[in-house]
């Protein structure tokens, strides 16, 4: 048996991944855990080919779920060799690991060869048997003690039946991952493989730091550097080393990603880098919600410009307002078209980079605040709710590490999302928080 002691556990990023054969419920607990309907699930195997990352929140502490359903087309070994594959990652990346397993199945040879697998590793493993849902399946789940674990659970995901207790467990287990110490600026490089993240680094930092192959996934693990030139200093994060051939094979989106929730985690400002010839795609999406979720500044650099054919006056606005459409509503993102290779304004990124770090970080007084913000309230008041309308006492800035405002409201039941958007807005318009993520909270006076 295997014992895990949270205590005695200290990680580098708060990332939780599901692993498990198909139809085991995956993607339903995911859905509990980050509270929406994000992954597509039916009583199909393999319904899930795209990886998700979504944001948990319970009882303060935040990590980072992954759900890892899916399968390779093509391969031999459909089931073996894309659960394996993600079963290493997760043992290499995650802060701790839920095995999901079946009640109804029973325990399986997929089972006992990824429990194996966990075994080996040293993660903290969540056993979660699933579909418990009466006293008979209650009974028939402790059958999957005897894969070797401790931390068992039994729940019913779609329910939402003791997924409580295993989020208590998991919290108890993780911890908060401690910040770089340093005064300077933290400035994150992440985006797909063979984007050119590498390609910038070493243009910014004059020497060939990372190596740099035409071979996706070359990136491993994250490298820091002190950039000091110009009369700028900041501190270089990028998802850099070498992978080694026999690895190449692996589920690189799956490791990229991973790696890009470590630099995200580590930053304060996320240099979201795109292809500029492939667009901006599903996976870039997901890194930029993880950054935004994590209240980082953001930049997005649109990589390759130089590739790009048959340009003309209107090509990078009409691109820049495609971006925007798909990032909406949070695009008030600066959005740079550059070329690492040919060293086409990357210096205007990290100018960029910079004011955002300097936004991120800025401090208003509560005067300017209230004499700005409760003139336009007075003029465009909330609207009513069953013929009552809240009152806004005022407004301040609270002592986070990123902008966020209360508003004080005799009754904050009748202020409604859309007017909270219609804050933000008004406050990104009269105060300079260009790409930073904006949290607004309204409280009872």
């Amino acid at each position: 048996m295997i014992t895990f002691a949270p205590q005695n556990y200290k990680f580098m990023g708060n990332i939780v991944a599901i692993v498990g054969r198909p139809n085991v419920g995956k993607s339903t607990l995911y859905n509990r855990l980050v509270g929406m309907r994000d992954a597509i699930t039916d009583d199909f195997s393999g319904v899930t080919r795209d990886r998700k990352y979504g944001h948990c929140d319970w009882n303060g502490m935040r990590f980072t779920v992954v759900d890892t359903g899916g399968f390779v087309h093509g391969s031999n070994d459909i089931f073996e060799s894309a659960i394996r594959s993600q079963v290493r990652v997760a043992i290499d990346e995650a802060s701790a690991i839920i095995f999901m397993v079946d009640v109804q199945t029973g325990i399986t040879d997929l089972d006992e060869g990824i429990a194996k697998m966990l075994r080996r590793g040293d993660k903290p493993v969540f056993l979660v048997v699933n579909k418990v849902d009466n006293h008979r399946n209650q009974l028939e789940a402790n059958e999957f003690y005897s894969l070797g674990f401790d931390n068992a659970y039994f729940i019913a995901s779609i329910s939402g039946s003791g997924t409580g207790e295993l989020l208590d467990a998991i919290t108890e287990t993780i911890q908060d991952i401690p910040p770089i110490e340093t005064e300077l600026p933290k400035f994150a490089i992440i985006g797909r493989p063979n984007v050119g993240k590498s390609s910038l680094t070493n243009m910014l930092l004059g020497e060939d730091r990372n190596i740099v192959t035409p071979i996706a996934g070359t990136t491993r693990d994250p490298i820091h550097s002190v950039y000091n030139k110009f009369g700028k200093e900041f501190i270089l994060i990028d998802t850099a080393g070498i992978r080694k051939k026999a690895k190449v094979e692996e589920d690189l989106e799956f490791y990229s990603v991973m790696r890009a929730i470590r630099a995200v985690e580590e930053s304060d400002v996320c240099m979201l880098v795109l292809d500029a010839v492939q667009g901006l795609e599903a996976q870039d999406l997901s890194i930029l919600s993880i950054a935004q979720k994590r209240h980082k500044g953001i930049v997005i650099l649109v990589n390759k410009w130089d590739l790009v054919t048959d340009k003309d006056t209107n090509t990078a606005r009409n691109y820049e307002n495609a971006i925007k459409r798909r990032i909406a509503p949070f695009n008030d993102i600066p959005i740079l078209f550059i070329s690492a290779l040919e060293k086409q304004r990357i210096f205007d990124a990290i100018e960029a980079a910079l004011e955002v770090y300097e936004n991120r970080t800025r401090r208003i007084k509560t005067s300017e605040l209230n004499d700005t913000m409760l003139p336009i309230i007075e003029a465009t008041p909330p609207p009513s709710v069953h013929g009552r309308f809240p009152k806004f006492k005022y407004v301040t800035q609270l002592p986070t590490h990123y902008p966020s405002f209360v508003y004080f409201v005799n009754n904050p039941n009748y202020v409604r999302d859309s007017y909270t958007q219609f804050l933000e807005n008004q406050m990104r318009e009269h105060f300079n928080f260009k790409g930073t993520p904006i949290e607004i909270y309204v409280r009872a006076k």
